[in-house]
């Protein structure tokens, strides 16, 4: 029994090891896709794939480490850094190249796909507002328009809805922050359209005035 036991217990230690390494990669996969988002808004496009691609190498490491720990694998730690790397990847292909990227593509669970997409339309807020900040309505429109078709696509998965773990919080979230997003960008174009028609009413008066001095 005891060489029973003892196989055992280096079995346990070496899954412990592993355990350990996969929190180290995941932690780290998880850093460098928020870097990637961080410079995909920066327009920093060729260091945010650089930064990807070094967390695609973890991931594809943690692939092997699933074939004799496949309950590691789909843990909670794994699947929250496969969401930042799915967020991280959308974001940046829907800005460089105006398409969804695939689970397939990504080589991802396809729960960890649908659930970043709840995430990216955070990330498509905060383009919005800078897009506002440098006077680019209509970038932020267009950012409007992709996060109510992706909230749109979420909500009609039907039972997939329901049966995905988190993904009606995070669309409950994302509600919110489309209708307070379309607020700004409403009362961004109200406030332009309003400047344009000072602006405009200035030319007119002042072409007025000139005519008036030049009268007899």
């Amino acid at each position: 029994m005891k060489s029973i036991l003892d196989k055992i217990q280096e079995e346990l230690r070496r899954r412990e090891e592993v355990r350990e390494e996969v929190q180290k990669d995941t932690r780290r996969a998880t850093r460098l896709s928020k870097q990637a988002i961080l410079f995909t808004h920066q327009k920093r496009f060729e260091d945010a794939k650089k930064l990807l691609s070094e967390a695609g190498g973890l991931f594809a490491k943690l692939r092997e480490v699933s074939k004799d720990y496949p309950d590691l694998y789909h843990s909670g730690l794994v699947s929250a850094a496969f969401e930042e790397y799915c967020e991280a990847h959308t974001l940046l292909v829907l800005i460089e190249e105006d398409r969804f990227i695939s689970p397939e593509e990504l080589d991802v669970p396809v729960v960890s796909c649908a659930l970043a997409l709840g995430d990216v339309i955070g990330e498509l807020r905060r383009r919005a507002l800078d897009s506002l900040r440098k006077g680019n309505v209509e970038t932020a429109e267009k950012c409007l328009e992709t996060m109510d078709h992706i909230y749109s696509e979420l909500t009609a998965m039907d039972d997939a809805y329901l049966l995905i773990h988190g993904l009606r919080r995070k669309c409950d979230v994302a509600r919110h922050v489309i209708e307070t997003t379309r607020g700004d960008v409403t009362i961004e174009i109200r406030r332009s359209s309003l400047e344009r028609s000072i602006q405009k009413l200035e030319k007119t008066i002042g072409k007025k005035r000139k005519v008036g001095k030049t009268s007899p």
